[in-house]
C-alpha cells in the first residue's frame, strides 16, 4: 500500500515538474521554436555538404554540375562519431522546435503563413541539394529504374543478379540489405524509377538527383494542398504548413533520404481536395496513389466511408479509383500486385515487435512467433482505431459553414478517418518506418489539436533516431553497441509506451461508460467537453 502511494506521489511529482516546464515562456515562445527548427536543419544539411561519409551516401563518379552537391571527397572526412552525435542533435533540436511552435499556435501565434511555407519550402528544397543520408533506399530506386532502362523486368530480376556477373556504373552503388530483392512498388513509381535512370544517363549521381526532385516537388505540392484545402482558416493553415513542408521530422524522414513516401501520398491527397465536389475525381485521385504503393488503401477506406450514406457517391468513387487500378495492375503490370505481397512479414528494429519476438522465438521457433506476431499486429490495428474513433475531436475541414454538422461532411469524415486508420497501422505496424508518418501528418494538419499530435513528434523522433545509423555499413563495434541499444531499447520502448498513451486517452476521455458491460464500468472519467481545445 505504501510503495503505491509513493509511485503516486513519485509520478505526480514527475507530472508537476512538467507542467512548469511548460508553463515558462521559453516553451511557447514561437521565435524560439522556429529557430530549433532552422537551426537543426543546418546541421543535416552541413553534415551532408561535407560528402560521403558513414551517414551520407556514396552516390558515384560526378559528371555533371547538377546536385546533390558536396565538397571534393577527402577534404573533410567525418568520423562516425562527429556525424551521428551531430543528427541526434539536430533532431532533436528540430523536434523541440516543432513542439514549441505547436504549442504557440494553440495559445494564439499567428505567423505570416506565406512566410511560413516560404520558410518550409527554403528548407525543403536545401535538403535536397545535398547528398541523402541514412538510408539507401534511393539506390534501390535508382537501381530499379536502371534495370527498366536495361530492358530488364524489376520485379523477377534483382539488381544483385546482374552486378554479380558484369560491371553497371548505377548497380554498382547500391548498398545492402535490399541488393537481392525484387521491386516491390507499384508500376506508377516503377516509372519515376525508370525516368530518373534514363534522365540520368547510366550516372548514379545525377540518376539520385532526379529521384530527389521526384520526392521534392510532390512534397511541396502536398503542402501547398494541405494549405488550400485550410482555406481562410489561419490557425488550420499554420496547422498544415507546421505538419508538412515546416516539419522537420518529415524534411529529414522523406526528403534526406530521398524516399517516395511524397510521391506516393500526392494523389491521395490530390483525391482529397476533390472530395465535397467530385466523388469520380475522388476516386481517381486515390486510384493513382494505389499504382504507386498498394498502403495508400487506408486513404480509400476512409473516403468511402466519407461517402457511406450515399450510395450513389460511393460507386462513382468506386468506379474512379478501379480505372487506374485495373489499368496499372490489370493490363500494364499485372505482376506489380502480386510483388507488392513480398512487402510483409518483416520486423523492423525500433518497433514494438522486437521484444516479443525476442522472448516467443526460443520456445516455438522464427515462422511461427512472426505468424503470431502479424496477426497481434492486426488485432492491436483494430483496437487502436477504435480507441481513437472514441476520442479524436470533430471539427470541420474549413469549408463549410460553421453550423453544419461535421460528422455529415465527407471531407471532414475522410480526413478524420484517414488520420485515424494510418496512425493505428503506423503505432502497431511490426514494421514501420518514420518516413511513413507523412500519410497521418498531412490529415492532423487539417484538424483541431489533439494529444495524437504529440503522440506522433514523440514517434518519429525516436524512429528518426533509431535510424541514423540505419546504413548497412561497417560502424564501429562502439557504436554499434550504442546504435542497438537507441534502436532495440530506448526506440521500441518509445513505441510500446505510445501504444499505453493511447490506451490511457481512451480510458480517461474516451470511454462511454453506460455501453459497456459492467464488469468493464470503472471510475474513470467520462467524454471531454466537445469544447475543450485539446485532446
Amino acid at each position: 500500500m505504501r510503495s503505491r502511494q509513493a509511485m503516486r506521489i513519485g509520478i505526480g511529482g514527475v507530472a508537476a515538474r512538467l507542467r512548469a516546464v511548460l508553463a515558462a515562456p521559453w516553451a511557447r515562445n514561437a521565435r524560439l521554436g522556429i529557430g530549433l527548427i532552422i537551426a537543426g536543419a543546418v546541421l543535416i544539411l552541413a553534415v551532408a555538404f561535407c560528402g560521403p561519409s558513414s551517414v551520407a551516401l556514396k552516390l558515384g563518379p560526378r559528371v555533371s554540375y547538377l546536385p546533390p552537391w558536396y565538397l571534393p571527397v577527402g577534404m573533410v572526412e567525418l568520423n562516425e562519431w562527429v556525424a551521428v552525435p551531430v543528427l541526434w542533435l539536430a533532431l532533436a533540436l528540430g523536434t523541440i522546435g516543432l513542439f514549441i511552435c505547436w504549442r504557440a499556435v494553440n495559445l494564439g501565434w499567428r505567423p505570416n503563413n506565406r512566410r511560413l511555407f516560404l520558410l518550409g519550402s527554403v528548407l525543403s528544397i536545401l535538403t535536397c541539394l545535398v547528398p541523402p543520408m541514412t538510408s539507401a533506399d534511393v539506390l534501390m530506386y535508382a537501381a530499379y529504374g536502371r534495370l527498366q532502362v536495361l530492358g530488364l523486368d524489376p520485379y523477377n530480376i534483382t539488381p544483385a543478379e546482374i552486378f554479380r556477373q558484369e560491371y553497371d556504373p548505377v548497380l554498382i552503388w547500391t548498398e545492402r540489405p535490399w541488393q537481392d530483392t525484387p521491386s516491390v512498388y507499384g508500376p506508377l513509381a516503377s516509372w519515376s524509377q525508370w525516368l530518373a535512370a534514363w534522365l540520368g544517363n547510366g550516372n548514379m549521381h545525377d540518376t539520385v538527383f532526379w529521384l530527389q526532385m521526384f520526392a521534392l516537388l510532390p512534397f511541396l505540392v502536398i503542402g501547398a494542398i494541405a494549405v488550400v484545402l485550410a482555406h481562410d482558416n489561419h490557425r488550420i493553415q499554420t496547422r498544415a504548413i507546421l505538419f508538412t513542408v515546416l516539419n522537420p521530422l518529415m524534411i529529414w524522414s522523406v526528403l534526406a533520404g530521398a524516399h517516395n513516401e511524397a510521391f506516393t501520398l500526392v494523389f491521395a491527397i490530390v483525391g482529397l481536395m476533390f472530395m465535397r465536389r467530385s466523388p469520380f475525381l475522388a476516386g481517381l485521385g486515390i486510384g493513382i496513389a494505389g499504382t504507386v504503393k498498394v498502403s495508400l488503401v487506408f486513404y480509400g477506406i476512409a473516403m468511402a466511408w466519407g461517402y457511406r450514406r450515399d450510395w450513389r457517391k460511393l460507386l462513382q468513387l468506386a468506379v474512379g479509383a478501379a480505372i487506374p487500378l485495373a489499368i496499372a495492375y490489370g493490363l500494364v503490370v499485372p505482376r506489380a500486385l502480386l510483388a507488392a505481397g513480398r512487402n510483409t512479414g518483416y520486423i523492423s528494429a525500433g518497433s514494438w515487435a522486437p521484444a516479443l519476438q525476442w522472448l516467443l522465438t526460443p520456445l516455438i521457433g522464427d515462422l511461427p512467433t512472426r505468424s503470431i506476431i502479424g496477426w497481434a499486429g492486426w488485432v492491436m490495428m483494430a483496437i487502436v482505431i477504435w480507441m481513437l474513433s472514441r476520442v479524436m475531436p470533430w471539427r470541420h475541414v474549413p469549408g463549410v459553414p460553421d453550423d453544419e454538422d461535421p460528422r455529415r461532411d465527407p471531407l471532414t469524415i475522410a480526413v478524420r478517418t484517414a488520420a485515424i486508420l494510418t496512425a493505428a497501422w503506423l503505432v502497431t505496424s511490426p514494421y514501420t518506418l518514420s518516413w511513413y508518418d507523412l500519410t497521418t501528418w498531412v490529415p492532423l494538419g487539417l484538424m483541431m489539436a489533439s494529444r495524437l499530435d504529440v503522440m506522433m513528434m514523440w514517434r518519429g523522433f525516436w524512429l528518426s533516431v533509431a535510424y541514423v545509423t540505419g546504413r548497412s555499413v561497417q560502424f564501429s563495434d562502439q557504436m554499434g553497441a550504442v546504435s542497438d541499444f537507441v534502436r532495440n531499447q530506448l526506440c521500441s520502448g518509445a513505441q510500446i509506451l505510445v501504444l499505453v498513451l493511447i490506451v490511457h486517452w481512451w480510458w480517461t476521455w474516451g470511454r462511454e461508460l453506460p455501453k459497456l458491460p459492467g464488469w468493464l464500468r470503472g471510475r474513470g472519467r467520462t467524454r471531454e467537453p466537445a469544447a475543450a481545445p485539446l485532446r
